[in-house]
């Protein structure tokens, strides 16, 4: 009798995380940072990203965090933008990341520092996909940005699109969505993606609520845009931290567990430096 052939069951690959922080400013917010670090080292994160300031004005304090960072075990993504910026220059950068041992980097054009005149010759986010791949060939993994709401300085979803586009065909490896509280919103644009032939993954960024007007603010900035609904229900909670945390928890938390039942490739939490509403929110979520 022949012997029946064993048959082996596959699962799906479980989501990924990652989490991002910003350069502190002085010693005692490096000391916040790097405790919020080692209480999220639980969540087994894939990578950390960091932050860079506009035209690379906290270069110095993003490599201090990410050496940090580095020593905490943790595989880094710093962020590099490149508006303002020279060939010379941004090849200094790369080399110091390379001599680190980066093997990631997350890609942006950046904002433009007030009073800036020249841009340089990098004046959008491919301009650099495209110079660090020339550069550094395959040496890293490049992540760029998204905006399922579309970029608030873009003429047109279209325009937005074929941007987006642009910067995956110049070489990156995968994209990070600015965050949104509208789950619609990045399944659409995924899908408008992946018909203009963009396969890799696409991981939408969540923003934990805890202050509703640093949100507000935030928001306004980057043209995200905060449900009527929610919005009302953080007015009237006015001072009341412990309500909003809670509120803001199970709002962001169903949005999670939204993406991931959607099929998000995983999670990319902003996590302004602070361990709690990202652990929570975490915890709450079934993978």
């Amino acid at each position: 009798m022949s012997q029946q052939p064993q048959l082996t069951h596959f699962s799906p690959p479980r989501p990924s995380i990652s989490i991002e922080f910003f350069p502190p400013r002085d010693e005692a917010a490096s000391a916040r940072m790097l405790q919020a670090a080692t209480e999220l080292k639980s969540l087994n994160p894939e990578y950390v990203s960091v932050t860079y300031g506009a035209g690379g004005s906290t270069q110095q304090g993003t490599l201090t965090a990410v050496k940090q960072l580095i020593a905490e075990g943790y595989d880094v993504a710093p962020h590099l933008s490149c508006i303002g910026s020279s060939a010379e220059a941004l090849r200094g950068v790369l080399t110091s990341f390379q001599q680190l041992g980066i093997k990631r980097i997350v890609a942006l054009r950046g904002d433009m520092p007030s009073g800036m005149v020249d841009l340089g010759p990098f004046r959008h986010a491919t301009d650099l996909v495209r110079f660090i791949r020339e550069e550094t060939g395959a040496a890293f993994n490049i992540q760029v940005a998204a905006y399922p709401e579309v970029h608030p300085q873009s003429n047109s979803p279209d325009a937005d699109l074929t941007h987006f586009v642009a910067k995956m065909a110049a070489g990156a490896d995968g994209a990070i969505t600015q965050y949104f509280f509208n789950a619609d919103a990045y399944f659409d644009f995924v899908d408008r993606s992946t018909a203009k032939g963009v396969i890799a993954p696409i991981v939408p960024g969540i923003m934990p609520i805890t202050n509703y007007y640093q949100l507000a603010r935030f928001s306004e900035m980057c043209g995200t845009e905060i449900p009527r609904w929610i919005r009302l229900r953080l007015l009237s909670m006015g001072d009341d931290r412990a309500s909003i945390r809670a509120f803001g928890q199970d709002v962001v938390t169903q949005l999670c567990q939204t993406l991931l039942d959607g099929g998000a490739p995983g999670l990319h939490f902003y996590s302004m430096n602070q361990s709690e509403p990202t652990a929570s929110i975490y915890h709450d979520l079934d993978f």
